[in-house]
This record gives C-alpha cells, sequence and structure tokens, in this order.
C-alpha cells in the first residue's frame, strides 16, 4: 500500500515538473527578443524602446521594487506548489481511508486547510503585484514630471504597412 502512494505521488510529481517545463520554456525566446532591442548597439529607435519598456543602463531606481516582486512571486510559488501537494495529500488519504472516520476527518481537513491556503497564496500574489506595480508606476510618473519641463506626454509610436516605426 506503501509502496502504491509512493509510485502515485511520484508519477504526479513527474507530470507536474514536465507541465512546469513546458510552460517556462517559451519564456526564454521572448526574454532574449527584448533583450536585443534593448540593446544600445541595436539599432532601434528610441521610441521603440521606450515603448518596449527598456530602461537606460543607469536606471537603478526600479530595480529594487522588482527584484523584491521576483522574490515575493518566488516564495509565493513554492507555497502553491505545497498547498496542492497537500491536497493531493489529502485526496489520497481520502480515498484510502477504508470508512474509518478518523482518517476521513483528517483527510478532509487537510484538502480543507490547504484549499484555504491555495486562496491565500493567490490573493497574496494578486495584492503583492498590484502593490509593486502601484509603486513602480507612481516613481515613473513622478520622475517623468520632475524630469521634463515642458507638457510633453510619452511619445507615440506606430509601424507603418511598410514595417517603418513613425511617431503617431
Amino acid at each position: 500500500m506503501k509502496t502504491k502512494l509512493i509510485t502515485v505521488l511520484a508519477s504526479i510529481i513527474a507530470v507536474f515538473g514536465i507541465t512546469v517545463t513546458s510552460l517556462v520554456t517559451p519564456i526564454a525566446p521572448t526574454a532574449h527578443a527584448i533583450d536585443s532591442i534593448c540593446d544600445p548597439n541595436s539599432g532601434v529607435a528610441p521610441e521603440v524602446k521606450q515603448a518596449a519598456g527598456c530602461k537606460d543602463a543607469n536606471s537603478t531606481d526600479r530595480a529594487l521594487p522588482n527584484v523584491i516582486q521576483a522574490i515575493i512571486n518566488s516564495i509565493i510559488l513554492v507555497l502553491g506548489i505545497v498547498a496542492v501537494v497537500f491536497i493531493v495529500i489529502g485526496g489520497v488519504g481520502y480515498m484510502t481511508s477504508n470508512g474509518d472516520a478518523s482518517k476521513l476527518q483528517k483527510s478532509k481537513n487537510t484538502i480543507l486547510y490547504a484549499c484555504i491556503g491555495l486562496v491565500i497564496c493567490v490573493l497574496s500574489f494578486a495584492i503583492t503585484n498590484f502593490t509593486i506595480n502601484l509603486v513602480n508606476n507612481s516613481s515613473n510618473s513622478t520622475s517623468s514630471s520632475e524630469s521634463a519641463s515642458d507638457d510633453s506626454s510619452t511619445p507615440c509610436v506606430t509601424v507603418d504597412a511598410s514595417g517603418k516605426v513613425v511617431p503617431c
């Protein structure tokens, strides 16, 4: 019985690992494309770089909030994975309780508390990202309003039919 449980858990972890790997893999080419656009020697127009969200090499004003956001998101991800694992453990315990009331109640409580933990992880992810984005946007708007002496807004760029970048 114990070997079946270990086999089932190992299978679930393997499927989860393959799924996460397949979801994360397409991110690398996108990150490379953004890096090539933001490269100072790329020859891309400054308007396009600004529209793509490129930052100056000397600009570190928003680096700390982004690092904090990445760390918190990683912690929340790990906690979410732990909550899902506990839901699976509770489900396996529920199926293998064989009608024993104490094992059944223990498994139900495990599933309930893991679901509550998962909801807390999702809410904390949303609140954290909302707050960090709010801080980034407010610091961006104050720094741009302090540095701009006229009332010019962020330049708007479009791509015409020939593929040339033109201002709006």
